[in-house]
């Protein structure tokens, strides 16, 4: 029989035999599709240049100066998925630190609680569980469950502490940013974004240190079951806090904090395709954050940067002062390229009051983002009384002095 005819009748054999539910053990696998390969990284902004990350959505922000030091897609809308529960802390701590509630009260465990998918901390039900473990579940365990029960126990119902999770990001300024749980169970009408998120974060840190303990702890054993940080990084003691989250539409994201020799950053990252590629991401960017930006303070309130003259009045001059202390996050480096500046209307013309504003200290030069600071009169300069301001004009006619 000649070969071709052979194969044809081996493929047809093959095919009846398929048909018939009698495949060869590896054909689940030969046929599985390939995975789809990961997205290739593309830039975001920052003070230095672009940046490449192979996340979606990304952003990173100092915490002590609010400087922005990352941003890609930072403002579009993103899905959240269990980011959402760092508004949910939130509003706990607020209701601790108010003394609406306890970290040893007992909340009680609704059926619903009770079934809610997702990860859990798996909650006794009928029961009752004490705040203190609820929020452990809540952040270490990521349990939606336990959100559930710690929102029925702030506010009766979880769309009652819904409506508050909105009040308070509508108070924080977060413009991209709708919760319709306090979970991050998926829903088209629930969704943020990874500047907002991150607003939320650098709150609960700022706010209520207090409790940002909760965020470090590296595992939690509850109903006899163990479960272990779902945040990688701070398991490993890379980062301090805060979350992590992941839902399909939104992929896999992270809210991870750290510090270094006093300074802290915050970085959100969204939409990775593994949990692998999230750890190993967020770490970078930490990483890459805290080694090429320092704090510097630059400007003491009532510092003298200068001295003004000032056109007929008690004294020749006035003293240009800063209006505040001011810290500024700038790149490493920044001193070989910075050009300072002092910028003010020349004579300043008498009456002067102590604290108007004068002038502005410019920096800039190279990578830096020009900086304006407001400077104030160190003093006041009454002017002359009419009949010395009448003979000082005079002598500035003729003499131009």
């Amino acid at each position: 029989m000649p070969v071709p005819e052979l194969s044809r009748r081996l493929a047809l054999l093959a095919g009846a035999t398929f048909a018939a539910g009698f495949a060869p053990r590896h054909r689940a696998k030969a046929l599985a599709p390939a995975a789809a390969p990961p997205p290739p990284a593309t830039p975001g902004q920052t003070p230095l240049g672009p940046v490449d990350t192979v996340a979606r959505e990304a952003y990173i922000l100092d915490f002590e100066t609010n400087t922005t030091l990352f941003d890609k897609a930072a403002d579009d809308r993103m899905t959240p998925s269990s980011l959402t529960k760092l508004m949910t802390a939130y509003l706990v701590f607020s209701a601790l630190a108010a003394g609406r509630t306890t970290l040893t009260t007992e909340f009680p465990v609704s059926e619903k609680a009770w079934r809610m998918g997702g990860s859990k901390m798996f909650v006794p039900y009928p029961g009752s569980v004490a705040v203190a473990d609820l929020i452990r579940g809540m952040i270490i365990q990521s349990g939606n469950d336990a959100c559930i029960v710690l929102a029925e126990g702030i506010s009766g119902s979880e769309d009652q502490f819904v409506v508050r999770m909105n009040d308070q990001a509508t108070k924080f300024g977060l413009k991209t940013t709708h919760f319709v749980n306090c979970t991050g169970w998926p829903d088209p009408d629930h969704y943020s974004s990874a500047r907002d998120i991150a607003t939320i974060a650098r709150h609960l840190i700022a706010d209520y240190p207090q409790y940002y303990h909760f965020f470090s702890e590296k595992d939690f054993t509850f109903n006899n079951i163990h479960q272990g940080n779902r945040n990688t990084l701070v398991d490993s003691g890379i980062a301090d806090g805060l979350k992590t989250g992941h839902t399909e539409a939104g992929g896999y994201g992270e809210c991870s904090s750290a510090q270094r020799e006093g300074r802290r950053v915050i970085v959100v990252l969204n939409g990775m395709v593994t949990m692998n590629q999230r750890a190993h991401e967020t770490e970078r960017m930490l990483e890459w954050a805290l080694s090429s930006f320092e704090n510097v303070k630059f400007l003491s309130k009532g510092q003298v940067v200068d001295h003004a003259p000032v056109y007929l009045g008690t004294a020749p001059d006035v003293p240009l002062v800063g209006a505040a202390n001011e810290v500024l996050t700038l790149p490493h480096g920044w001193r070989k390229s910075a050009s300072l500046e002092v910028v003010y209307a020349s004579p300043v013309p008498a009456p002067v009051r102590a604290g108007e504003k004068l002038g502005v200290l410019k920096l800039s030069g190279g990578p830096l983002p020009t900086v304006t600071l407001d400077l104030l009169a160190g003093t006041s300069v009454p002017a002359l009384p009419v009949t010395q301001r009448a003979l000082r004009s005079l002598s500035h006619l003729i003499t131009g002095a």
